[in-house]
């Protein structure tokens, strides 16, 4: 069992900056996979941007690519996602999720444990 908690979301103007982590507890961190996703009011949760468990291999959504970069640091059981250059179609909340499955990893069936999110709003 995995328990993970997101923090760092907050609202941005068009343009800015976040950077999102997500600790995790409960099991060795640098044996799993770990992921973002993101739903947008009124819409699925889809998937953002996944590292496996060394760091080694990042997989990202196309909508994200150039400007999120996803990283891990075994040390202190986190993940983070920093996202630059945010649009208000990157608005909704952003889970964090744990993979015990081997990647690359690109929808929710790869991944067994969630966060309960934390919300990122993109004003224009």
């Amino acid at each position: 069992q995995v328990q993970l908690v997101e923090s760092g979301g907050g609202v941005v103007e068009a343009g800015g900056s976040l950077k999102l982590s997500c600790a995790a507890s409960g099991r060795k961190f640098s044996s799993f996979g770990t992921g973002w996703f993101r739903q947008a009011p009124g819409k699925e949760r889809e998937f953002v941007s996944a590292i496996s468990w060394t760091g080694a291999n990042t997989y990202y959504a196309d909508s994200v690519k150039g400007r999120f970069t996803i990283s891990r640091d075994n040390a202190v059981n986190t993940v983070y996602l920093q996202m630059n250059n945010l649009k208000p179609e990157d608005t909704g909340i952003y889970y964090c999720a744990a993979a015990f499955v081997v990647g690359p990893y690109d929808s929710e069936k790869d991944f067994g444990s969630w966060g309960q999110g934390t919300q990122v709003t993109v004003s224009s």
